[in-house]
């Protein structure tokens, strides 16, 4: 049972905005599924031929979801701590499985079928680096030499090693943003910082001549000039674009104009591109406020993060806001054409159990920091 006195420390305004976002997620889906209109069509007409059946589905993971965060925030977030061996192995056996079992959609092996359910432990694999990075680092007195963190980075890399041969490129990158925003904050010397974004440059040429597939070459080379090829690889962003645009400022509406994605213009349309589905329905405004609810998220995030009681607290925590932020903004970017596509969800809107559940596990961490961020005086 939750001590009472845990409770007014409980921050309901990020649960609110996780509602509101999880509410336009389901407009969004309910839009990208509905089927066009023939323009003679009553409202009452075009309600029943709705397919609300990813929006139900939607919703049952957005009501597990809460459950998910309430359970974690009502638990101290140092247990974690003591849990995060056993379920790092844990997830790095699941990645193992993928890799020789898992479904395969498209080119790629993400997921395992558990009954009627299908799941993707990559998307697990961020709330343990989290909890690992957070760990390691709070054990270290300092973060001033390379000995310092590379016990950090050997933890990562089997996970990165067996989300990026999936192929997931876009896990992969928000597992090193975790991982460098969490060094940031826990201190890295700042020579350490210089050496690591000269490191980076440095790799490009490599990691383009020896690691990048032909596919994810074409989507840089895409981002870099969308007209290089429109109607093949270029096609996602151009239509998501287009999309956008086309929604103005307050949008075509929810029930009566057809929009790109209902005559299937749009790929991906419920999941990695559900931003311009909803703001093509919801224009500018909508658009806007989404993003607006975003950003309040996040400073509600680094806020708790400045209060906490402990380093291990405050770790989490900015893990969390580390992984949200590169996700939102690689996210909504791709969609705009300012970010090369990557495939990665947009928390809390986008189809998908595995996502869901994710990003609810993780504020139901954060709310575990905030309601303990101060000590209960008896």
């Amino acid at each position: 049972m939750i001590d009472r006195r845990l409770i007014k420390n409980f921050d309901f305004g990020i649960l609110i905005i996780i509602i509101l976002l999880a509410g336009f997620g389901m407009i969004g889906i309910g839009v990208a599924m509905r089927a066009p209109t023939e323009g003679n069509e009553s409202i009452y007409e075009v309600l029943g031929n709705m397919n609300l059946r990813y929006v139900k589905a939607q919703m049952l993971w957005v009501a597990i979801g809460l459950v998910v965060l309430f359970i974690v925030a009502s638990i101290d977030y140092n247990i974690y701590k003591d849990l995060s061996p056993y379920a790092y192995v844990a997830v790095l056996i699941l990645l193992l499985y993928v890799s020789k079992r898992g479904n395969i959609a498209g080119n790629a092996r993400r997921s395992i079928s558990i009954g009627p359910v299908s799941i993707q432990p990559s998307e697990f694999a961020k709330l343990v680096i989290i909890i690992s990075t957070a760990k390691a680092i709070e054990k270290r007195e300092s973060l001033k030499s390379i000995k310092d963190i590379i016990p950090i980075f050997v933890q990562l890399m089997p996970m990165l090693f067996f989300i990026y041969k999936q192929p997931d490129l876009g896990t992969s990158l928000v597992l090193i943003i975790i991982v460098c925003g969490m060094l940031f904050v826990g201190g890295l010397d700042y020579k350490l910082i210089l050496a690591m974004l000269g490191a980076g440059v440095a790799s490009i040429p490599i990691a383009w001549n020896f690691i990048f597939s032909e596919t994810q070459k074409n989507r840089v080379r895409v981002f870099l000039n969308p007209d290089l090829d429109p109607l093949n690889n270029a096609y996602n962003v151009v239509q998501s674009m287009t999309a956008i645009g086309s929604g103005r400022l307050y949008g075509k509406g929810l029930l009566t104009d057809n929009t790109l994605s209902q005559l299937n213009f749009l790929p991906a349309k419920h999941t990695d591109f559900i931003f311009a589905v909803t703001v093509e329905a919801l224009g500018f405004v909508g658009g806007a406020i989404i993003i607006i609810l975003y950003m309040a998220l996040i400073l509600k995030t680094i806020a708790i993060a400045k209060c906490s009681k402990d380093k291990f607290g405050s770790l989490i925590v900015i893990g969390v806001a580390s992984m949200m932020f590169f996700h939102i903004f690689e996210n909504i970017g791709m969609t705009m054409g300012l970010m090369p596509v990557t495939g990665i969800p947009l928390p809390f809107m986008s189809y998908g159990g595995s996502s869901m559940l994710t990003n609810m596990a993780a504020y139901g961490m954060v709310l575990s920091v905030a309601m303990r961020r101060h000590k209960i005086k008896f």
